[in-house]
C-alpha cells in the first residue's frame, strides 16, 4: 500500500479530481466525512467538528494532509446563519485536526490547504495582486484570511504547509464553468455586470497537479496563488466560451441591479474581480501547466 494521503472535503470538485490523480500514482487515499460514504478504493472515516470527534485511525500512518472542507459560498443567499457555516466549516475543521495531530506520536510530512484569491477584496480593479499583496476587508477576504491563520496551528506543529489561493477552477463537472455555459449553449450568453471584471482561472487537472507537487517537493512552503496567466475579463471569458461552444453572443449585460436582487450580498462575488498574479509559481518552482491557454482548458471541458 502506497503513502496515506487523507483529504478533508473530498467529494467536492477538486477533491474528487485529486483522489483519482492520487490512486493512480499508487497513494493510499482516506476521506473524513459527516457522514459514512462509499467511495471506491477510498477508506472513508468520520467526524463531527461540532462534537470534536475524529474517528479513531483516521490520523494514524499519516504521510499527507489536503483541507477542502468547506460550505459552498455559492449556494444559497448569504445570511448570517450561512456565512457563520461558510466561516467555520474552513477554520474550525482544520483547528479540530490540529488540535488531534498534536497528540500524535508521528506527525505527516506536509499538509495543503485550499484557499482563496478573494483573500485580496471582493473587487480590487487593475490593481496586480501577488502573494505579497495585503488582504482586502470583506466577508471573504476575512474568511480566507482566518482560513489561512487556521492552517498555519498546523505549520506550528512542524509540518509543512503549502496555502493555494485558488481563482475560478474550470471544469465541467461543477463550479463556474458550467453554470455559465448553460445559457451560452442556447444562445443566451452574456457578461454580467460591466463585463470588465476580472478573472483569474485555473483548469481543474492544473489545480490537482499543484496540489500534488505542493505535497511531494519539499521546496514548496507558504503561500502560492493557484491561477493561470493571464487574466481575463469577464466579456472576454463568455466570449471565449461562446466560441468554444460555437454560439453567438449578441446578448446584452446582465445588469448589476438584477444579479443583486437575485443573490443579494452574494452578488458581489460575481459582480467584483481581481487580476491576480502567481508570481511565486512561476519564479520559483518548476511547475508547468498542462493548459495554460484560457480556450484550451474550455475545450477540453466543453467542446
Amino acid at each position: 500500500m502506497g503513502k496515506k494521503v487523507l483529504i478533508t472535503g473530498g467529494t467536492g470538485l477538486v477533491g474528487m479530481r485529486l483522489t483519482q490523480m492520487l490512486l493512480d500514482k499508487g497513494y493510499e487515499v482516506a476521506f473524513l466525512s459527516r457522514k459514512r460514504t462509499n467511495i471506491p478504493s477510498v477508506r472513508v472515516f468520520e467526524w463531527d467538528i461540532q462534537r470534536g470527534y475524529i474517528e479513531e485511525g483516521a490520523l494514524d500512518n499519516l504521510h499527507f494532509l489536503v483541507h477542502f472542507a468547506g460550505t459552498n459560498i455559492a449556494e444559497g443567499r448569504w445570511t448570517d446563519a450561512r456565512k457563520k457555516s461558510i466561516f467555520e466549516s474552513r477554520t474550525e475543521s482544520i483547528r479540530l485536526i490540529a488540535r488531534k495531530l498534536a497528540e500524535q506520536p508521528v506527525k505527516p510530512v506536509a499538509f495543503a490547504s485550499a484557499s482563496g484569491i478573494s483573500y485580496y477584496g471582493q473587487d480590487t480593479g487593475d490593481r496586480r495582486n501577488t502573494e505579497a499583496t495585503p488582504a482586502g476587508n470583506d466577508f471573504l477576504s476575512q474568511v480566507s484570511v482566518e482560513w489561512e491563520k487556521a492552517a498555519d496551528e498546523i505549520t506550528m506543529l512542524g509540518i509543512r504547509t503549502v496555502k493555494l489561493r485558488t481563482g475560478i477552477v474550470i471544469a465541467k463537472e461543477g463550479g463556474a464553468i458550467p453554470k455559465m455555459a448553460f445559457p451560452a449553449r442556447f444562445g443566451l450568453g452574456a457578461p454580467l455586470g460591466s463585463g470588465k471584471q476580472w478573472v483569474s482561472w485555473i483548469h481543474l487537472d492544473d489545480m490537482c497537479a499543484m496540489y500534488i507537487e505542493a505535497l511531494e517537493n519539499e521546496s514548496w512552503h507558504g503561500t502560492y496563488n493557484a491561477v493561470a496567466k493571464p487574466p481575463v475579463t469577464n466579456d472576454e471569458l463568455i466570449k471565449a466560451i461562446c466560441k468554444v461552444l460555437r454560439r453567438p453572443r449578441w446578448l446584452p449585460n446582465v445588469p448589476a441591479f438584477a444579479l443583486k436582487l437575485a443573490f443579494g450580498e452574494m452578488a458581489g462575488a460575481v459582480l467584483g474581480g481581481n487580476y491576480v498574479i502567481n508570481e511565486r509559481i512561476e519564479r520559483e518552482t518548476a511547475f508547468r501547466y498542462q493548459y495554460g491557454d484560457l480556450e484550451a482548458a474550455l475545450k477540453a471541458e466543453l467542446g
